[in-house]
């Protein structure tokens, strides 16, 4: 059971992602770089460290993604007053109307994905992968509540 539940998990959250690209690529957007802007939009001056760190990537290859999103005007690099070395990241003015793009994107993937769903069976999966993703998060954690 729990061999089929893993791939049943893992091959639902991969076709969700390719369903997004594939929307997306229409804003030309890669995966890649939907994920710096969203990561951006919800921590704005964070350095590349710890973005590369929140995508869970190389800080070089984080170092590229911001290369081309600061090419295309979308995210900029600012000194960081703490630490000379550091840059701290932030998004450009014409990076907004792509993220509200992408989230609506989002919002019609996702009303796809539940379709057929009740509001009340949608809650239960929320809530039941919320545990799923804590038990994974916090060490531990499963141990705990078996007990």
């Amino acid at each position: 059971m729990s061999d089929s539940l893993a791939v049943l998990i893992g091959d639902s959250s991969r076709l969700l992602r390719r369903r997004f690209d594939a929307r997306a690529r229409t804003l030309g957007v890669s995966r890649a770089q939907w994920q710096v802007l969203f990561a951006l939009s919800r921590v704005e001056g964070i350095n590349q460290a710890g973005l590369a760190e929140a995508l869970d990537v190389e800080t070089i290859t984080v170092g590229r993604m911001v290369d081309r999103l600061a090419d295309a005007d979308l995210v900029e690099r600012r000194a960081d007053p703490a630490d000379r070395r550091a840059w701290r990241l932030f998004l450009r003015p014409r990076a907004h109307p792509i993220l509200e793009a992408l989230r609506t994107i989002g919002a019609d993937v996702m009303a796809e994905t539940l379709d057929g769903l009740s509001d009340a069976e949608q809650e239960q999966l929320a809530g039941l992968l919320l545990r799923v993703r804590s038990n994974l998060t916090t060490p531990g954690a499963a141990a705990k509540a078996s007990a």
